[in-house]
């Protein structure tokens, strides 16, 4: 079976790229299509498999202005062709499941969400007048998008919260299967000895941060939080916000940017629990956390709720250790940071009762074996050709050896 995987764009190392590799363990003579592609911003198995890109990709200094280029993404989308596939399977959060295919050729979307730049957050993006003046070309993008999505012949969403976007701005109905995440026994990734000397000097223990430095994640919120707590927090990820938080960081907080995937793991390993102060699609990095172990301090919102199993105290329930993977905050307090420091104040009371094992077995839930298990369920449900062999464990355990967060 000729397999084509369509992604947005190939500019670095996210949850969406590691789906993407995901794919190519199970379909590793796939051809991949993107709208840009920058070579060596992904892995090598992303970068060898990349056959067609849209004119965007030849524009000068695309790497920083692509999102600029919204406009151009219908005429980008429809300049694939398809001709000879017999699978296209697009991982879209933009413009990916907008491509045109030959018909009677099936057409899977593995939905991360309705694009957000131009439904529930476009007045967030581009703010006040800027969004009077772009509201025309938002609403023919929008019938695009919708006309788009028609076409699609299944949705997947990677969660129920995102299937529920899907159906709210589509119409359309979805199957969920949550993106596959590496457990923590399935990763080797070696210090260096600079690393190694960083923990032997600050053997304290931490609460941690981790992921990409942009506003959504509300990173911010955190800092503040642990400025009032005086309690130690390190931040790992790049992103725009950094030079902000840096600036923001009281004298408990560091701010370390990106790091390398074993430095990340042994922060999963060691701090005393993920801070998670944004609402996520899914949100990989929670389930990282709890196969290393960590249980998670988050917001009672969005893909966290399907990921960890939280504690709500303002409920006025008992923790139960068994069932229990972290301690949540209300979702209508979420961005306010005295929410946050109950949080944090709550987990310290109760921080013993966590289960390693608990916590370890709800994040093998998310398995790559069980991500695998699931995509072959759901084409054999909907009619569509099994998967072409069974995934080596070996490419499995590749994944994300040459990724920094």
């Amino acid at each position: 079976m000729k397999v084509a995987l369509v992604h947005d764009w190939l500019t670095g190392m996210r949850g969406g790229e590691r789906c993407l590799e995901a794919f190519l363990c199970i379909y590793p003579d796939a051809d991949i299509f993107t709208l840009v592609h920058i070579p060596g911003t992904t892995s090598s198995l992303i970068d060898g498999r990349v056959k067609v890109t849209s004119f965007l990709s030849k524009i000068s200094g695309i790497k920083k202005l692509y999102k600029a280029f919204l406009p151009l993404y219908p005429l980008a989308a429809r300049s694939f062709d398809f001709r000879g596939y017999d699978l296209v399977i697009s991982l879209s959060h933009a413009a990916a499941k907008n491509v045109h295919v030959p018909q009677g050729v099936p057409h899977v979307c593995y939905c991360f969400t309705p694009m957000r730049y131009i439904w529930d957050q476009a007045a967030a993006y581009l703010r006040g007048v800027k969004y009077l003046c772009a509201l025309p070309l938002i609403t023919l993008l929008r019938r695009w998008d919708t006309n788009g999505a028609h076409r699609v012949t299944h949705f997947i969403a990677i969660s129920t919260f995102i299937s529920a976007r899907i159906r709210k701005f589509y119409g359309r109905t979805s199957t969920v299967i949550a993106p596959p995440v590496r457990m923590s026994d399935e990763v080797s990734f070696g210090l260096t000895p600079q690393e190694r000397a960083f923990f032997d000097q600050h053997p304290e223990p931490f609460f941690l941060c981790a992921g990409a430095l942009v506003p959504y994640k509300k990173i911010d919120v955190a800092v503040r939080a642990f400025n009032e707590l005086a309690e130690p927090l390190w931040v790992v990820g790049g992103g725009p916000e950094q030079p902000a938080l840096e600036t923001l960081a009281g004298p408990t907080v560091r701010v370390l940017g990106r790091v390398s995937e074993a430095f990340l793991w042994e922060c999963y390993r060691r701090c005393r629990a993920l801070v998670f102060p944004g609402i996520e699609d899914f949100g990989i990095v929670p389930v990282e956390c709890l196969s290393a172990g960590r249980p998670v301090i988050g917001i009672d919102a969005g893909g966290l709720r399907e990921s960890v199993v939280g504690w709500r105290p303002w409920l006025g329930s008992n923790l139960v250790p068994s069932e229990h993977t972290g301690v949540f905050v209300p979702k209508e307090r979420c961005g306010d940071l005295f929410a946050l420091v109950e949080g944090v104040q709550t987990f310290r009371e109760v921080e013993e009762q966590f289960s390693v094992a608990t916590l370890k077995n709800r994040a093998h839930r998310f398995s790559y074996s069980n991500f695998f298990a699931a995509w072959t369920s759901f084409l054999e449900e909907v009619g569509l050709r099994k998967a072409p062999q069974r995934v080596g464990g070996e490419r499995v355990a590749a994944v994300g050896a040459e990724h920094e967060v």
